[in-house]
């Protein structure tokens, strides 16, 4: 697997586990605390910086069931202003942009420091994402959230998913495919369990690996909790990704997440002594 990807020349490492950090500027994201007033997004970006934070995940539109529709002009009026202020007080921040819309993309990309594509549809949801994608010529997540059939197992069904769109994506140039399994899209709870367990199968697709279960249904459910408690469950299974493979975490809880991937190197490095 590539140890690297490459940020509009510059090549993030990823031969140790890094964070993503969480920025959702929509009043409606599933996880009230993680709702960011522009005015305040600097700060909240800056101490997720300073906490550890290799990447700044920002998107304007929840995709979480259920959630308001969002029109494309308020999600672009939304981005414009909070990748306004991170180009102007965080400009070597590693931005990904996490957007379903061909349109937008091309805008932020055009307009702002956006270095990474984080689009949950798989370029299936908007008719331009798929040609936005390819002109961006950026390291792209590829999600799956196709719904699961009933009466087979999850995990080939997502890994063949995956197989495929990323064929097509490197077809026409995308060099750097970070693939995300899609825990909690279109998938049950003993699905989202059942990829878990199998994580490791994942290296079979030779590209770096995205979990995202931050405070998340599979646990809240699981635990009949709200997401403002599942903090623990999150660090939980975040542990059990990174020892089943995973390279970039996908949180709202920056310290926490970085203390954990701290503590499995430590583990790791003491495996073989």
């Amino acid at each position: 697997m590539e140890n690297t990807i490459n940020v509009k020349g510059r090549l993030l490492s990823l031969e140790n586990p890094v964070v993503m950090g969480i920025l959702n500027v929509t009043p409606d994201s599933f996880y009230a605390p993680s709702r960011i007033d522009p005015a305040f997004v600097a700060e909240r970006a800056k101490a997720m910086l300073d906490a550890g934070a290799a990447i700044l995940d920002v998107g304007a539109c929840s995709t979480r069931p259920g959630a308001e529709h969002v029109g494309e002009a308020d999600e672009l009026e939304r981005l414009h202003r909070v990748l306004e202020v991170l180009d102007k007080e965080l400009p070597q921040a590693v931005v990904s942009l996490d957007t379903y819309r061909g349109k937008v993309l091309r805008e932020c990309v055009a307009n702002h420091n956006v270095s990474i594509i984080n689009d949950v549809s798989g370029c299936d949801w908007d008719d331009e994402m798929f040609s936005a994608v390819v002109d961006a010529r950026m390291p792209y997540i590829l999600t799956h959230s196709a719904s699961c059939e009933d009466d087979g197992p999850a995990l080939p069904q997502v890994i063949k998913w995956l197989a495929r769109k990323m064929w097509e994506l490197r077809q026409n140039g995308v060099a750097d495919v970070i693939v995300d399994p899609g825990f909690g899209f279109g998938k049950t709870l003993e699905q989202n369990y059942a990829l878990m367990a199998g994580l490791e199968e994942f290296e079979v697709l030779d590209a770096p690996l995205l979990v995202g279960i931050s405070r998340k249904s599979m646990i809240t459910k699981l635990l009949g909790l709200s997401s403002a408690d599942a903090l623990p469950g999150t660090m939980a299974l975040n542990m059990f990704a990174l020892s089943k493979g995973a390279d970039i975490l996908r949180v709202h809880d920056v310290p926490e997440a970085v203390q954990a991937v701290k503590i499995w190197q430590a583990v790791c490095a003491n495996e073989n002594s």
